[in-house]
């Protein structure tokens, strides 16, 4: 039995028939332009069977340790099993951030690179802050902020005495921002890297914090 628009165009190029229904556009697609147009000219919902279906077949994008950035920041797996806490409570942070305001990938890239600008500044005594221009980056840096000064209250009121050193934030922050690196799919609206994050790190609730 055909379906309703199996002979109507297609809603995006307008040529070719219609095969498949796009909740980005609310309309019928063809698959042509569901394939180009994907979190490319599309904001697609990441529950959209169809990018599912291609979410399944993306591979993390290999990246030679040259091409690294802050590359000079070694995360050993040590740093990052000692950092465990710091990085989930980060992840969730960022995570939380970007569903509030929908932001894709490359917002989340700009939000890292400017906190850790910021961060790396304090290594030298001085404190200069980096500001993205792109409002969406912006606010994701601010929350950013709020939850590493959350963590770091919880962690000395409950230690009593400051235990969350700068280059431990700057070393999760780090590992978050090569992260995103290896899950960013190329694609202008792309939030592989937001699917990756709330797939790991599933929560809605902040993660519980144990003195370090």
């Amino acid at each position: 039995m055909n379906t309703p628009y199996k002979m109507s165009p297609c809603k995006i190029c307008g040529k070719r028939r219609a095969k498949r229904h796009c909740p980005g556009v609310q309309g019928e697609i063809c698959p042509v332009c569901c394939g180009t147009e994907r979190e490319n000219t599309v904001d697609c919902p990441l529950e959209c069977e169809y990018l599912r279906e291609a979410r399944a077949h993306e591979r993390p994008v290999a990246i030679a340790e040259e091409d690294l950035p802050n590359k000079d920041i070694r995360l050993t797996e040590d740093f990052v099993r000692k950092q465990e806490r710091v990085v989930t409570w980060l992840a969730h942070a960022l995570a939380r951030a970007m569903e509030a305001r929908r932001c894709v990938d490359s917002d989340a890239r700009e939000g890292l690179e400017a906190l850790i600008k910021t961060y790396r500044t304090l290594e030298s005594g001085l404190i200069y802050e980096t500001h993205p221009q792109n409002p969406y980056a912006a606010q994701i840096q601010d929350d950013l902020k709020t939850a590493i000064e959350e963590l770091r209250k919880t962690l000395t009121e409950s230690a009593g005495m400051q235990v969350l050193r700068d280059a431990d934030v700057l070393g999760a922050l780090v590992f978050l921002q090569r992260l995103e690196l290896q899950h960013n799919n190329g694609r202008r609206r792309g939030r592989a890297f937001f699917d990756f994050l709330r797939t790991y790190f599933p929560s809605r609730e902040r993660p519980a914090v144990v003195a370090l």
